[in-house]
C-alpha cells in the first residue's frame, strides 16, 4: 500500500489460518514489517513497526463466527455421502475435544509416520473408559497433530446410530454403523478409517480388567481390509481405563433402560451430572507399524487367514499397552 506522498506505509500480515479451516490460530501472532523512516505515519513514529492493536484479533474471531453462521444458516456447506461435515467438524467438534486430549489429558501421541499420509488406512484401537470418549480423543489428536491433518471416519455400534441426538453428531463428525458395506466403501474411498473391534466388552469392562483387551469378535475389520488391500494400523491408547473407573455393572437397571451395561464409578451416579467429569489421567497413544494386506486379497473370505491376521492385530496392541503402561507409571501424573 503507498501513500499519497510516495513512501510505503506498513503492512500488517494476519495470523496463518488455523489447522481446521476455522479462521485464524489464536495461537500464532500476527507478525510487522518495518516501514522506511520518513513514512507518513505519525503514529507510529520513525522507522516504528505497528502493531496489531489487541481488539483487532478479537474483531477477527467475531467476522469468522459471523462467516460461519452465515453459512449454516443458508447451507452453503457440503456434506458427503455419510453425512460427514468436515467445517463442522473443524470449527466446533476438534477445538472442544482439543481442550480434552491437550490440555486435560495431556495426551502424548507417537508413531505418527505409521499412518498413511494419504489413501485408504484401517486404524484398529483397543476400546476402554465406559464411555467412548477415546474414540473422539483418537480422531481429534490425529487430525491435529498428523502432518496431512487427515480425518478419522469411525465405524460405530448400532445402538449409537438409534440415539436420536448422538446419531445426528456421529454422521456429522464423519461415523457410520461398523458394517462392513460401509467400511469397504469408505476404504475403496482412499479414507482413514477407525474400528474398536472390543466393541460394548471393551468400554464395558470393570477397573479390576483394566488394559486387558477383550475378544475381538469375528474378525469382519480384517475382511473388510482384506477385500480393498488396506494396511492395518494397530494403536494402543493408555489412558481411557482411568477417566471413569468402573467398579460395578447394574445388570438388572441396564436391561430396563436396554443399555449393554449401567456402571458404577467413583463419582457417578452419587454426584449426578457432575459424575460425568472425567478423572484427568494421563494419556499416551502409539500407532504401530502397519500389516499390509494387498498380497492377501484372495483370502478375505478364508476364516484361518482372517483369524491369524486379527490375532496378529489383537497381539500387537496388547504387548504396545504393557509397553506404554511402563512409561506412565502413575495414571495421573504430569
Amino acid at each position: 500500500m503507498t501513500a499519497q506522498n510516495g513512501h510505503r506505509r506498513l503492512t500488517t500480515t494476519p495470523a496463518p489460518a488455523s489447522r481446521n479451516g476455522s479462521g485464524p490460530d489464536p495461537t500464532v501472532p500476527a507478525t510487522t514489517h518495518p516501514t522506511p523512516a520518513g513514512s507518513g505515519s505519525a503514529a507510529s513514529g520513525a522507522g516504528s513497526p505497528v502493531v496489531e492493536r489487541p481488539g483487532d484479533q478479537w474483531d477477527r474471531r467475531v467476522a469468522s463466527g459471523l462467516a460461519f453462521l452465515r453459512r449454516r444458516l443458508s447451507g452453503q456447506y457440503e456434506v458427503d455421502e455419510f453425512g460427514f461435515d468436515p467445517e463442522l467438524t473443524g470449527t466446533v467438534f476438534h477445538p472442544l475435544l482439543r481442550l480434552l486430549y491437550r490440555d486435560w489429558f495431556r495426551t502424548e501421541v507417537t508413531g505418527l509416520e505409521h499412518v498413511p499420509a494419504d489413501g485408504a488406512g484401517l486404524v484398529v484401537g483397543n476400546h476402554s473408559g465406559t464411555v467412548a470418549l477415546d474414540a473422539l480423543i483418537l480422531s481429534a489428536a490425529l487430525h491435529d497433530q498428523h502432518p496431512a491433518h487427515r480425518y478419522l471416519r469411525l465405524l460405530g455400534a448400532d445402538l449409537v446410530f438409534r440415539m436420536p441426538v448422538v446419531s445426528e453428531l456421529a454422521r456429522k463428525t464423519g461415523g457410520t454403523v461398523a458394517c462392513n458395506p460401509d467400511a469397504e466403501r469408505l476404504l475403496g474411498n482412499g479414507e482413514l478409517v477407525g474400528v474398536f473391534p472390543e466393541g460394548f466388552k471393551g468400554i464395558g469392562k470393570l477397573y479390576s480388567d483394566r488394559y486387558k483387551l477383550q475378544r475381538f469378535g469375528r474378525g469382519g475389520f480384517v475382511s473388510a481390509a482384506l477385500r480393498t488391500g488396506t494396511p492395518i494400523v494397530p494403536v494402543a491408547i493408555v489412558g481411557g481405563e482411568e477417566i471413569y473407573p468402573m467398579l460395578a455393572d447394574i445388570k438388572p437397571l441396564a436391561r430396563l433402560l436396554k443399555l449393554p451395561y449401567f456402571p458404577v464409578t467413583p463419582t457417578f451416579p452419587w454426584l449426578g451430572p457432575l459424575g460425568m467429569v472425567p478423572l484427568p489421567s494421563k494419556w499416551l497413544i502409539e500407532f504401530c507399524p502397519p500389516i499390509p494386506t494387498a498380497h492377501l486379497t484372495d483370502s478375505a473370505d478364508d476364516p484361518l487367514v482372517v483369524f491369524n491376521l486379527a490375532d496378529q492385530v489383537r497381539e500387537t496392541i496388547q504387548q504396545t499397552l504393557h509397553q506404554l503402561l511402563e512409561r506412565r507409571p502413575d495414571p495421573f501424573g504430569p
